[in-house]
């Protein structure tokens, strides 16, 4: 009876594995959140992608993509590329998605230097435990230029004015804060009755984003966890958010934050359990 139980246990974490490597890695959904925040005027779209992680090649990502609605407004939150061979794979896939008033983009690690192998165990560890790595640069400046070249705006600590039909807009977009690129001093808002949008690649600067005014904070970087457990969540979430935040819209103080479960993940690190990658619609009407 024994052997039955190991072989029974064999059997069912190889059918686990090859789940979350070969099917739910791939299962891309768009999601829809309504968000009733703007202060006035008609309803504002906004496509909110990120990780997409791309390989060369990827086909499937890249026909996804492609199906998705136009929006109003389009915002990568950074880690587009799987590797630096794949920049033109990106910048041909996210053409078809770019918004009808605007397309913003941060980039992420991944987009600056190239992604290599590490232990998963090191995401266990306390951030303030951690070494800082140090990476081989990839190809993010190419990135940047042939995404500026097709109409995309790089918010590199800096903030930029939109204008919606009635709503006027400031987004504010910062470099990565996981590699210590970020410079919030370059998102200080110049226009508070202005509705605030902050994008960012990592989470971790959202309480301070709403302190400065910013109603919405849009950021990635977690996977939404990549694994998580029913009745549990994430078992981690590569940031000091809580792991409750690590996907999905959660209130902090006056603004909401949306953080993106992510399109991709690592070709190092090629799965997904109970955490499906996904494009986002987030719908704003008036409050």
């Amino acid at each position: 009876m024994g052997w039955w139980i190991v072989l029974g246990s064999l059997l069912a974490g190889t059918t686990v594995v090859l789940y979350a490597v070969f099917i739910e890695r791939r299962w891309y959904r768009l999601v829809r959140r309504r968000l009733d925040i703007l202060p006035a005027g008609p309803p504002l779209d906004i496509l909110h992608l990120s990780d997409l992680h791309m390989t060369a090649g990827d086909e499937r990502k890249h026909r996804f993509i492609a199906s998705l609605p136009e929006a109003d407004i389009t915002v990568v939150t950074g880690d587009m590329v799987g590797e630096p061979e794949a920049v033109e794979d990106v910048v041909h896939a996210l053409d078809t998605a770019r918004g009808r008033l605007a397309s913003y983009f941060v980039l992420g690690s991944n987009d600056i230097y190239a992604p290599r192998p590490l232990n998963y165990l090191r995401y266990f560890i306390g951030h303030r435990r951690r070494k800082r790595r140090v990476g081989r640069r990839g190809r993010g400046p190419e990135l940047v230029r042939q995404l500026e070249a097709r109409g995309w705006m790089h918010l590199e600590n800096l903030t930029s004015d939109l204008r919606a039909s009635e709503t006027r807009l400031e987004v504010g977009g910062m470099d990565d804060p996981h590699i210590h690129r970020a410079d919030i001093t370059g998102v200080h808002r110049k226009d508070p009755e202005a509705f605030g949008l902050a994008v960012v690649h990592s989470p971790d600067p959202a309480p301070e984003l709403v302190a400065l005014g910013y109603d919405l904070v849009v950021a990635g970087h977690t996977h939404g966890g990549q694994v998580r457990l029913p009745g549990f969540g994430a078992l981690v979430t590569n940031s000091p958010i809580p792991r409750w935040m690590a996907r999905g819209v959660a209130r902090v103080g006056t603004g909401f934050v949306h953080v993106s479960p992510g399109m991709g993940t690592s070709k190092y690190a090629p799965f997904r359990l109970f955490c499906r990658p996904e494009a986002t619609l987030l719908e704003l009407r008036p409050a």
